[in-house]
């Protein structure tokens, strides 16, 4: 049997990385630390812990949240990228190329919990085009995000930096 592999990135691809093996402890931390590392009103996290992790373009840079823990990012984007501490590295669920492989199965820190993010999927949603009357740019949006798969040469691009 060969280990599963899942690769991802910075929204700038600067930093990509591929994790072999079997990733099982998604969650989301509701802590306020995580709150703030972020941006939102919780961090979504998958453990690497039993695989094998590798960094195959650029290192994230790291801030030290507290006296355990450090928090990697991308210094020119900002992307946030792992939780560190001594039990193991966790990365952001969302910098993964398919996050849909990695649904949480466990909440951490819900005593920081937002009382309203258990009723979120009870608002309205649209599609980005619904809202062209009020914001018509966003029918001519052209990303310059990385792609959501591994790519050679240096990223990004000298016209996306």
């Amino acid at each position: 049997m060969t280990d599963a592999i899942y690769t991802g990135g910075c929204q700038c691809g600067a930093i990509r990385f591929r994790v072999s093996g079997v990733l099982k402890d998604s969650s989301i931390c509701h802590c306020r630390m995580c709150q703030k590392a972020f941006g939102a009103y919780y961090a979504p996290l998958v453990s690497t812990r039993g695989a094998q992790l590798e960094w195959t373009r650029g290192a994230p840079k790291k801030f030290r949240s507290s006296n355990f823990a450090s928090r990697g990012f991308c210094d020119r984007c900002g992307t946030p990228l792992t939780y560190e501490a001594p039990d193991g590295v966790a990365i952001a669920a969302g910098a993964f190329d398919d996050p849909s492989r990695l649904p949480p199965v466990v909440q951490f820190g819900v005593e920081g919990k937002i009382d309203f993010v258990d009723h979120l999927h009870k608002l309205p949603g649209h599609r980005t085009e619904e809202d062209a009357d009020e914001a018509p740019f966003v029918l001519e949006i052209v990303s310059y995000q990385h792609p959501d798969h591994d790519t050679d040469g240096d990223w990004p691009k000298e016209s996306q930096a």
